[in-house]
Formats: structure tokens, C-alpha cells, sequence
């Protein structure tokens, strides 16, 4: 894990049921989260700090992975679904509204691998930012010489 994510240290306020709810993006999105919101769903579940992670059993072979950063939040799952968040994320997040995933030490593979892309990502992102920045005031700056010297001439 990147220095960056390990010296994040945040307290993320616990949603209510409610408020949950309200991030799932129609009625049925709702109402199937309040489906797979049981602990028998999931083979493996954990939060670490600022994230939540676990394994929902779906209809296939392999269980869906989904995970969910508080700070934002942002979402992630495997799931095939075209709904943001998916009812694995909500579900995900009406567990941890009711006290019902456990804090871990340390996240699987896949979530720090989610975390540390989204990190890089925000990182770059920052960069290009500063860069454009830089470049404007730059620019501005060169427009500003050449009016005052257009000034002076007289």
C-alpha cells in the first residue's frame, strides 16, 4: 500500500439506513440491496478504515467483489450491473450502517490494488491540474509584460 493511503487516517461518520437507501439510484435498486443486506449472502465481509469490502454469493460460480471507500464514496463491484452503486455496494453499506461488518486489520489484495489505482489516478489528476495552472499563470503573465510594454511606448 502506498504511503499515502497507510497515513490516511480518517472518522468517517456511520450512515444511517437511510441515508444509504437514498444513494441507490431507483426504488428497485433499494429494495434489492435490502436483499443481499443479510451476513449469510456474504462469504467474507471487513472494513478497514476507510473502506468496505466483501464477497456477495450470486447467481454464478464465483462471488461478486465489491467494495466501498466512505471518503466519497465510490464504489466498486464485479457484479455485471449497469446500476451505480449496484445492490452489492448498498447492501455492502446497509450492513455497515447496522454495525454488521466487522473492522479487519488489513483489506484483501484486490481492494488495496482498487485503492492504490484510485490513489495514482487522483494523483495524476492533481498533477495535470497544477500543471494547467501553472501554464495559465505563465501565460498570464507574459500577456501582462507585453501590455505593459506596449503601454510605455508612446
Amino acid at each position: 500500500m502506498s504511503v499515502g493511503l497507510a497515513s490516511l487516517q480518517q472518522v468517517i461518520e456511520r450512515l444511517s439506513r437511510d441515508q444509504v437507501l437514498a444513494l441507490a439510484p431507483d426504488a428497485s435498486s433499494q429494495k434489492a440491496a435490502q436483499g443481499v443486506a443479510a451476513p449469510g449472502k456474504w462469504s467474507s465481509r471487513g472494513a478497514t478504515g476507510t473502506v468496505l469490502y466483501g464477497e456477495c454469493k450470486g447467481s454464478g460460480a464465483k462471488p461478486y467483489l465489491a467494495c466501498v471507500d466512505l471518503t466519497e464514496p465510490a464504489y466498486r463491484c464485479s457484479c455485471p450491473s449497469r446500476k451505480f452503486p449496484c445492490k452489492h455496494a448498498l447492501g455492502l453499506l446497509l450492513m455497515w450502517s447496522a454495525d454488521g461488518v466487522p473492522e479487519m486489520e488489513a483489506a484483501p489484495q484486490w481492494v488495496t490494488e482498487w485503492q492504490e489505482a484510485r490513489y495514482e489516478r487522483a494523483v495524476k489528476a492533481a498533477d495535470r491540474l497544477d500543471a494547467a495552472r501553472a501554464k495559465a499563470a505563465t501565460e498570464a503573465g507574459r500577456s501582462g509584460a507585453e501590455d505593459s510594454a506596449g503601454d510605455s511606448v508612446g
